[in-house]
């Protein structure tokens, strides 16, 4: 489970967050749009633990990422939206990296190679230095040090970029089993295809403020029009537009 409360953050007088409020429940597909500058890199920024928010809490699990930080990020796999990785490392000795940060065992992470190489076909480089990887095949990389020790909530950032359509597949069911488990994925994406396509519920924010909370149908009842989730998405975030919040989701715009 992923708990933001009063989340509030400046910088240089500027205000990024604005008390931000949201729970996200183990088993949901959860994504977070918004236009550029909105408060999406921040909000994800503070869940990882990579900035200190101003006012309020990211609560993981129930482990303050500021309180407890080591068991909060027990719990995190984290995909960022351009994978920065250790040039003179090969694909494999990434991920023995990465599995002794998180105390997996030299075999359990053998095995999560075995599993997640096949998975998206990077066994034949696995043993190549990451400076020859391409940008697709850097960000399965990221995929697979995420997963590797099993952790209770995503954050990924922009996962469909340098992914071909059939590694873009792929992800997509991996991601969808992950919440099937009673996982928990935290997806901010400019693809509103994909994320009409993939989320349970979204949050749309504009300015820092989280303008909606609900289900896509949810969106088109509030704004009392039909339409695909771009068209609904543009007209949501024109200045001044808030769409009416769903029954039972009072608190989230206060």
């Amino acid at each position: 489970m992923l708990e933001l409360e009063n989340l509030t953050k400046h910088y240089d007088g500027f205000l990024a967050l604005d008390d931000l409020n949201l729970t996200i429940p183990p088993g949901e597909f959860f994504c977070f749009l918004g236009p550029n500058g909105a408060g999406k890199t921040t909000t994800i920024k503070i869940i990882t633990g990579l900035l200190r928010p101003a006012k309020g809490r990211a609560v993981i699990c129930g482990r303050d990422i500021q309180a407890e930080p080591m068991e909060a990020k027990r719990n995190i796999g984290y995909i960022p939206d351009t994978p920065y990785l250790y040039e003179k490392l090969s694909g494999r000795d990434f991920m023995h990296f990465v599995g002794s940060l998180y105390g997996v065992s030299k075999q359990d992470t053998e095995a999560a190679i075995e599993k997640y190489f096949t998975l998206f076909q990077l066994k034949g480089s696995a043993d190549h230095l990451i400076e020859n990887y391409s940008f697709g095949m850097r960000q399965k990389l990221c995929f697979s040090a995420a997963f590797m020790h099993n952790p209770r909530v995503l954050v990924v950032d922009e996962p469909m970029v340098g992914l071909d359509p059939q590694s873009a597949r792929t992800l997509k069911n991996l991601l969808r089993r992950f919440c099937a488990d009673g996982g928990t994925v935290f997806l901010s994406t400019h693809l509103l295809a994909i994320a009409e396509e993939l989320c349970d519920r979204l949050g749309i924010i504009t300015k820092g403020k989280l303008r909606f909370l609900g289900t896509v149908d949810e969106l088109r009842r509030s704004l009392s029009r039909e339409g695909n989730l771009e068209d609904l998405f543009l007209e949501l975030t024109a200045d001044g537009v808030t769409a009416p919040m769903p029954e039972g989701e009072p608190d989230a715009l206060k």
